[in-house]
C-alpha cells in the first residue's frame, strides 16, 4: 500500500483512477459494515436475555441508524466546504468504542447507546469514504461508487455469519473481540486519509473541472424527490429483512437461530454479489437503466416470498437480494450528477436517508410485528418495490451528460 502514499499526487494522477484507494475505501467500508451488522444479527440472543418486545428491538435499530441518519447530510455539507481527512479513523474510533459498550452492557438503556456510538462511527464514515472513492474513480464513477458499497454489502453478509458461530455460543462479551477489526479500520483510515490529504495539496488552487447538466430546477428537484422516494422503498424493505427476517423464518418455519443467521447470509452475499454487477452496467447504460432493473424487477419475487416453503424463500431471498442490490450506488451517482460540486452533502443526504428511513421503518414494523404478526408485516412489506415505477420520472444518460 505504500506506493500510492509515498510520493506526492500530481495533478494528472489525481484525474486517474487508483485503484489500491478504491479498494482501501471498500474494505474499510466491509469492517464497517461487518460491526454495524451485528447489532441486527444479535437482535435473537438480546431479545432472548434482556426479554424485549419487538419494539425494545426496533428502537435499537432506530438509534443507530437515526443517530447515521442526521448526522451524515450535516457531515456532507461541512466536508464539502472544509474536507477533514483524518475524521475517518476518528470516526472508527467511536464504533471501537461503541463495540466495547455493546460487549460490556447489563441494562436495556447502554444497548441504546452503544447503538448509537456505532451509528455516529457510520455517519462520519460514509460521506467521507464516498467522496474518497468518487476522487480516486478517473471518471468511473459507478465503478467506484458500486466497488465501494459492495464492500459495505459483503460485511453486512458476513456479520450474521460471525454472530452465529462466535457470538452466540459463547455470549454477549465475546462482541469485544471484534473491537480488533475497528482497529485494523483506524490503520487502513489513516493510510487513506493521508492519499486523501495529499491529493487535497495536490490540486489546491486547481479550479475543478464541475460536469453540468442543462436541466431545468423543476426537473431537478423532482428528479431529487423520486430518487429520495426510491431510497425509502428500498431500504424499508431491506429493514424488514435485516431487522426480521431471523425472526420470520423462525416462527414460520421452525429453524434454529444458526441456520436463521445462514439464511440471512445467503440473501446478504446475493446483495454483495449484485452490486458488484451494477456499477459497471450504470457506467455503460447509465444510472436509471439500473435503477429500473433493480427495484421494479425485483417486484415479483418480493410478492412471492411470504408465501413460499423453506427451500424457495431461500432461492427467492437470493434472487430479490441479487437484483435489488444495485439499485443504491446507482441512485447516488444520479444524484451526484444531477447536483454537480455538491459531492459530500449528496452522500451525506442519501446515505442519511438509508439509514433514517431503516430505522424509522424497523421501529414501526416492529410495532406492527407485535400487534399483527411477521408474516403479515412480510406480505406488506412485499409491496413496496412497486414504488420503483417512479423511475419514469427520471432524467436519461443523455441528459444528465448534456453539458
Amino acid at each position: 500500500m505504500a506506493d500510492a502514499t509515498s510520493k506526492p499526487v500530481s495533478a494528472s494522477a489525481a484525474e486517474a483512477t487508483v485503484l489500491p484507494i478504491i479498494f482501501a475505501t471498500s474494505f474499510c467500508h466491509m469492517l464497517n459494515d461487518i460491526m454495524q451488522s451485528m447489532i441486527a444479527a444479535i437482535y435473537p440472543m438480546l431479545k432472548t436475555d434482556y426479554q424485549l418486545d419487538f419494539w425494545q428491538i426496533g428502537i435499537l435499530t432506530l438509534a443507530f441508524q437515526c443517530t447515521a441518519s442526521l448526522l451524515q447530510p450535516l457531515i456532507g455539507i461541512v466536508t464539502d466546504k472544509k474536507p477533514y481527512p483524518y475524521s475517518l479513523p476518528v470516526g472508527m474510533g467511536a464504533t471501537f468504542i461503541g463495540l466495547f459498550l455493546l460487549a460490556g452492557s447489563h441494562v436495556y438503556v447502554m444497548l441504546v447507546v452503544a447503538a448509537a456510538l456505532v451509528g455516529i462511527g457510520s455517519a462520519v464514515f460514509h460521506p467521507e469514504a464516498s467522496r474518497v472513492a468518487r476522487l480516486a474513480s478517473g471518471g468511473r464513477y459507478g465503478f467506484a461508487q458500486a466497488t465501494f458499497q459492495v464492500g459495505g454489502n459483503f460485511g453486512q453478509s458476513i456479520g450474521p455469519l460471525l454472530a452465529a458461530f462466535i457470538i452466540v455460543p459463547n455470549g454477549q462479551g465475546s462482541v469485544a473481540w471484534f473491537s480488533g477489526i475497528a482497529l485494523v479500520g483506524i490503520v487502513v483510515l489513516s493510510w487513506i486519509a493521508r492519499w486523501y490529504k495529499a491529493h487535497m495539496a495536490a490540486n489546491k488552487g486547481r479550479k475543478k473541472a464541475v460536469r453540468a447538466h442543462n436541466l431545468p430546477q423543476r426537473t431537478v428537484v423532482v428528479a431529487l424527490t423520486v430518487l429520495a422516494i426510491l431510497t425509502f422503498s428500498k431500504n424499508a424493505y431491506m429493514a424488514s429483512i435485516g431487522s426480521y427476517y431471523t425472526f420470520f423464518v423462525i416462527e414460520r418455519f421452525g429453524v434454529s437461530v444458526q441456520m436463521s443467521q445462514i439464511m440471512l447470509f445467503v440473501f446478504l452475499g446475493a446483495v454483495a454479489l449484485g452490486t458488484v454487477v451494477g456499477g459497471p452496467i450504470g457506467d455503460r447504460f447509465g444510472s436509471k437503466v439500473v435503477i429500473w432493473v433493480s427495484i421494479v424487477g425485483a417486484l415479483p419475487f418480493t410478492l412471492a416470498m411470504p408465501f413460499a416453503n423453506l427451500p424457495m424463500t431461500i432461492v427467492l431471498s437470493g434472487i430479490v437480494g441479487l437484483i435489488m442490490a444495485s439499485s443504491f450506488p446507482a441512485i447516488v451517482v444520479m444524484a451526484q450528477e444531477l447536483v454537480p460540486g455538491r459531492v459530500g452533502m449528496i452522500a451525506g443526504i442519501f446515505f442519511g436517508i438509508a439509514f433514517g428511513v431503516g430505522g424509522i421503518a424497523a421501529a414501526v414494523l416492529g410495532v406492527f410485528a407485535d400487534h399483527y404478526g411477521i408474516s403479515f408485516v412480510y406480505t406488506v412489506c412485499a409491496f413496496l418495490p412497486a414504488l420503483g415505477l417512479l423511475t419514469v420520472f427520471l432524467p436519461s444518460k443523455k441528459q444528465l451528460n448534456v453539458a
